[in-house]
């Protein structure tokens, strides 16, 4: 049989449409990739690296965000939110008119003549702004003068891996880009050493109720693989394989990186698959982070005030006091997003015990952190927010005569979490609960409000920065979310 017609019949569907990527279809690429973001060319500016052409959409407050979410949903009745009408009801039955047809966890059921449960330590106001701050977390209470309190949350799930999916990326089911992805692909970053974002996690030590770390917390879902989030390990290696084998140097890395590049670049023209793009990228942000990585982590510069600060925990690596440490030094060296996630707030059944536990380890490092970036000059430009996924019940979960084993399930319906610094006012409290802080009684601001909020911060159009996804043109906020600008300085 004559070569060229035995080739012919030998080509596979996918090399197929592979090949016919190239005429026409190379042609085009370099409009696409400019389209999507995802060429290397400069369009933010001198210190902005990637990112879409006509961003920001609006004057952006705040460079960076860093997101201390707490895994689990803290109880907005025990540390934020002063309900004094809980201790007046504690042990009677939850006011059926405030239930409604509302939809709880299969722990609780049906809340009907579930018990009130009044908080486990007393609120006091704190600073010049008055904000009801609890004993549980004293340092927080002593920054509160520097934070935005939304007492007014309220979201959609009841569980906990879908209510953070939809935090972080609008959707509860799995496969959305999250918020840092967004983030590095509309605006791309100011260091080319380091990640546009970069994820740590961390638990309560001895906790029983910790959350899973699921992978698409920090994804890019259908945004090319570039722009999800780097997971920095809490141990010594925080970057797997990111070292060099024994006998192989610098150079030769170099040189080796440099052909398999050129091979990528030959499969890029051939095939026009962005995802090839994506691996030259991550090969290169690997060798830079070479450098820059031990650098990063090398805490011998700080200072003993700054890591007394943190709290003893700031130099063992893996806890939430030193990626708090380390979220700032991300950021003062252009990281973009910084997502610190801390499991362990699902307390159903240990609101006496391991409640003190969470609080012991995150309050101090959260408090730190706002007053280090302060410090520095830092808070001006990085927004710093804390919350969960949702709040917790004021009525209990258990036997209320067993008191160590008091608990609190899920609640969607009002909670609370703070912001501090990148353009948000300080000192204020936004939005209320009920007086039994079951229901929002005023301003509510949804999970997809509060988003578009960030973004605005971020000097970002919610509405306008949007990514085509068969057949439909996707956004953080899906179809909805507004400005709460009543809370931006």
């Amino acid at each position: 049989m004559n070569p060229l017609f035995e080739r012919a019949l030998n080509v596979n569907r996918r090399e197929f449409f592979g090949r016919s990527a190239c005429g026409l279809g190379t042609a085009a690429l370099a409009s696409l990739l400019a389209r999507d973001g995802l060429g290397e060319t400069n369009r933010g500016g001198a210190d902005q690296l990637g990112g879409q052409p006509g961003l920001p959409h609006v004057q952006a407050r705040a460079k960076h965000i860093i997101y201390l979410f707490q895994n689990g949903a803290p109880t907005h009745v025990d540390l934020y939110d002063y309900k004094p009408k809980l201790k007046q009801l504690h042990g009677q039955p939850v006011p059926e008119s405030y239930l409604g047809e509302k939809r709880f966890s299969t722990m609780t059921g049906n809340p009907k003549g579930k018990l009130m449960l009044s908080e486990v330590e007393p609120f006091r106001q704190r600073g010049n702004s008055g904000a009801w701050v609890s004993d549980f977390l004293p340092h927080i209470a002593e920054v509160a003068d520097d934070l935005c309190f939304v007492k007014s949350m309220h979201t959609d799930a009841v569980n906990h891996a879908p209510a953070i999916s939809f935090f972080v990326s609008g959707a509860q089911i799995p496969g959305r880009p999250t918020l840092g992805a967004w983030l590095s692909y509309g605006l791309g970053c100011e260091t080319e050493s380091l990640p546009a974002f970069v994820v740590m996690t961390s638990v309560s030590k001895g906790t029983s109720c910790g959350q899973i770390f699921y992978d698409f917390y920090w994804g890019s879902g259908f945004l090319p693989s570039k722009f999800q989030g780097v997971k920095f390990r809490g141990s010594i290696e925080p970057v797997l394989y990111l070292n060099n084998p024994d006998g192989l140097s610098r150079n030769m890395k170099r040189g080796l990186l440099d052909d398999i590049a050129k091979i990528n670049e030959q499969k890029a023209h051939d095939f026009g698959d962005p995802e090839i793009l994506t691996r030259i990228s991550q090969y290169e942000m690997a060798y830079r982070m070479q450098a820059s990585v031990p650098e990063l982590t090398d805490l011998s510069g700080e200072t003993k005030a700054t890591l007394e600060m943190y709290g003893p925990d700031a130099v063992n690596s893996g806890t939430f006091a030193y990626n708090c440490l380390m979220a700032r030094r991300l950021v003062e060296r252009g990281v973009r997003t910084v997502q610190v996630m801390h499991a362990g707030w699902d307390q159903h059944n240990s609101l006496t015990t391991e409640l003190y536990n969470q609080c012991r380890d995150t309050d101090q490092p959260s408090a730190a952190l706002v007053r280090d970036l302060k410090q520095r000059g830092l808070l001006e430009d990085t927004l710093v927010i804390w919350g969960g996924e949702f709040g917790r019940t004021p009525f209990i979960q258990g036997d209320i005569n067993n008191r160590p084993r008091w608990g609190r399930d899920h609640h969607p319906y009002a909670f609370t979490i703070w912001m501090a610094g990148g353009g948000i006012k300080a000192g204020v409290s936004y939005g209320e609960s009920d007086d039994l802080g079951i229901n929002v009684a005023s301003n509510g601001v949804h999970v997809h409000d509060f988003q578009a909020t960030v973004m605005n911060l971020l000097g970002i159009d919610h509405e306008r920065l949007t990514y085509k996804f068969q057949g439909r043109y996707f956004r953080l906020t899906d179809i909805h979310g507004r400005v709460v600008s009543e809370v931006l300085a």
